[in-house]
């Protein structure tokens, strides 16, 4: 049983309070998109119509961090099966054209970070409106409304949004005109808190609604608008955006790969969860093909341990955490991707026993994947640095739109994503974490008033590894939002944006729950850290040995226990790491709740 005594107990004080209800909660990365997704609970939808409403009113006031042209993951359970956790797949996968041999011609020893051929086939809608249509109650036009009412009329812009397009103004200004028109009007930035518009974008929607309203059914209607999607005026308007070469983070022009047969093939689906037992608790998460397991490995190997090496406030927690999360992650460089995982073993009790017994007191500084019977693991590139050679002696490719990854190895904060989480009075539970297609990913596209995501940059181009860049396989995905069950029962449901970073927040917020006893706002709150001991999964692809982010609350006896233990320690702030949001349910008194990160004062909560 979890001793939440063991654990070093934070200030009574929260920057808010934990939320706590019976009707419904949301919870998000912008306040806009909570207060959408509680309207909808508010007007009698069910957590499904919520967090769809919510998810479309992202793309439009976080567009630096997610859009219509990427893709999302999601994860839930029904108030009639709320002990079956189920996947919601929006990864699109690589087009029929993007071939290994194809991106080497064009002189790339990586995909791009950024540009239309880092492309897959873009995934998030599809999914939301699958979702919508299956678990949702809601007709298709009331829950666009939010999402097209803030398009049209306008929203308050961000200042990251702001400073996100300055970052990448000077490429927009010389090489992606489109984007240029759409994000600096009249060739100026927008400044924090201006009205902004995306026109183009609200007329999209709207045509996605009209080309289902004929159709005799709510279900039929959500389904033609699907079609529209991924074979009319959408799918056409995306295929014509790659044909013109444009700058890519490699520092060359391309062309892209996306074709009309790539889109009208995919559709977004539904898959079981993988899973583990923790104290008491079933975490959920997506298969192999995302770095969910990452989180459930590194789960079973903290199983082994008693709770006073999994405080994350303390010297012996941290340090036993980071090295956990290194070994975790080296075996999903080595076995992760869209293929035949043996993810049975790699969880099983002997394996992670063994995985346990290499943390000693100091910090590992290699690369330590497991060893598969009948596998060979891969071993990627191990760069500390990384110019593209058609950037060698030029301006550094920073600033060329390159995505998510939250915080570098060097410390530098740049890239993100989004994320929800609703749960309803009823049972219905959701936690999704939408990205892709952020406006520095690749042009913008006039008819739709988005560009395209760049997902495909966290495969590889050699051969033979499990997450080579193969023709209709997913690229492996950072996305990776989290459910947790008791007795049978959803009780919680969490992420955080972050990239690589994701999972990493994520697991000292289970553990000062479930071990704890912390209540859900005091684990938001409370200060995390991260290792960059490992390949990262966007381009550059780079990597610290030994490296380990921090915020400086951690406290500085801790911190230099740290580094005394051999961790290469980047301060990155009081209130600079972690994203987290999270919704709970208490399956026997139906009480909510809900806590919000406070961190960059963007992400809110909201219910009663």
């Amino acid at each position: 049983m979890a001793d939440p005594a063991a654990f070093t107990r934070p200030d009574p004080f929260t920057t808010r309070p934990t939320l706590q209800g019976t009707f419904g909660m949301s919870a998000s990365t912008h306040w806009l998109a909570t207060a959408a997704a509680q309207a909808v609970l508010e007007r009698g939808g069910n957590a499904f119509d919520a967090a769809t409403a919510g998810a479309f009113v992202l793309h439009v006031v976080e567009p630096h961090l997610n859009g219509p042209g990427g893709d999302m993951t999601g994860i839930f359970v029904t108030a009639e099966e709320p002990d079956r956790p189920v996947v919601l797949m929006g990864q699109g996968p690589a087009p029929a054209a993007a071939t290994v041999e194809h991106y080497l011609a064009e002189g790339l020893e990586l995909v791009p970070g950024s540009g239309a051929l880092a492309a897959a086939v873009p995934a998030a809608v599809d999914a939301w409106l699958l979702l919508l249509r299956d678990h949702g109650t809601w007709e298709l036009d009331a829950v666009l409304e939010f999402a097209i009412g803030y398009a049209r009329d306008g929203h308050p812009m961000l200042g990251r949004v702001g400073t996100t397009i300055a970052a990448v103004s000077a490429l927009f200004e010389a090489h992606w005109p489109t984007s240029a028109e759409l994000w600096m009007p009249g060739g100026r930035i927008p400044v924090e808190g201006e009205l902004v518009w995306n026109p183009a974008y609200a007329r999209t929607l709207e045509r996605l609604v009209q080309a289902g309203v004929k159709e005799s059914t709510r279900e039929a209607g959500i389904d033609a608008a699907r079609r529209e999607w991924r074979e009319g005026f959408v799918a056409r308007a995306m295929v014509d955006s790659v044909q013109s070469p444009h700058r890519h983070s490699s520092g060359m022009d391309h062309r892209g790969v996306l074709a009309l047969d790539d889109l009208a093939g995919f559709q977004a689906g539904y898959e079981a969860a993988a899973s583990v037992e923790f104290r008491g608790h079933t975490i959920a998460k997506t298969g192999p093909w995302g770095q969910g397991p990452a989180l459930l490995q590194a789960l079973a190997i903290l199983d082994g341990f008693e709770d006073r090496f999994l405080d994350p406030s303390t010297e012996l927690g941290a340090h036993t955490i980071l090295e956990a999360q290194k070994l975790a992650l080296a075996d999903r460089e080595a076995y992760y991707g869209d293929t035949d995982v043996p993810l049975d073993y790699l969880l099983s009790e002997d394996y992670c026993a063994g995985r346990r017994a290499l943390i000693t007191e100091r910090a590992s500084h290699e690369f330590r994947p497991g060893t598969v019977p009948g596998r060979e693991p891969y071993l990627p590139p191990l760069r500390t640095d990384y110019t593209p050679p058609a950037l060698v002696g030029a301006a550094s490719a920073a600033g060329l739109g390159v995505g998510e990854p939250t915080v570098a190895p060097s410390g530098e904060t740049r890239g993100d994503t989004c994320h929800i989480d609703v749960v309803d009075r009823w049972g219905n539970m959701v936690s999704a974490t939408p990205s892709g297609g952020w406006l520095q990913s690749s042009p913008a596209i006039p008819d739709l008033g988005f560009c395209l995501g760049t997902r495909l940059q966290m495969t590889w181009l050699e051969p033979g590894t499990p997450s080579t860049l193969t023709p209709g396989k997913r690229p492996r995905t950072t996305l990776t939002p989290t459910l947790v069950l008791r007795d049978g029962h959803a009780v919680t449901a969490l992420g955080s944006p972050g990239g690589d970073q994701q999972d990493q927040w994520q697991l000292p917020y289970l553990l000062r729950t479930i071990v704890g006893g912390y209540s859900p706002q005091e684990a938001v709150d409370a200060p995390t850290f991260h290792t960059t001991s490992m390949p990262g999964s966007f381009w550059p692809r780079t990597w610290e040995p030994g490296g380990a982010v921090v915020e400086d609350r951690l406290g500085e006896d801790v911190i230099a226990g740290l580094e005394r233990r051999g961790h290469v320690v980047t301060r990155a702030g009081d209130w600079a790491l972690g994203r987290l949001s999270a919704v709970v349910r208490d399956p026997e008194t139906g009480v909510l709740q809900a806590a919000a990160n406070p961190r960059g004062a963007q992400g809110y909560a909201a219910g009663r």
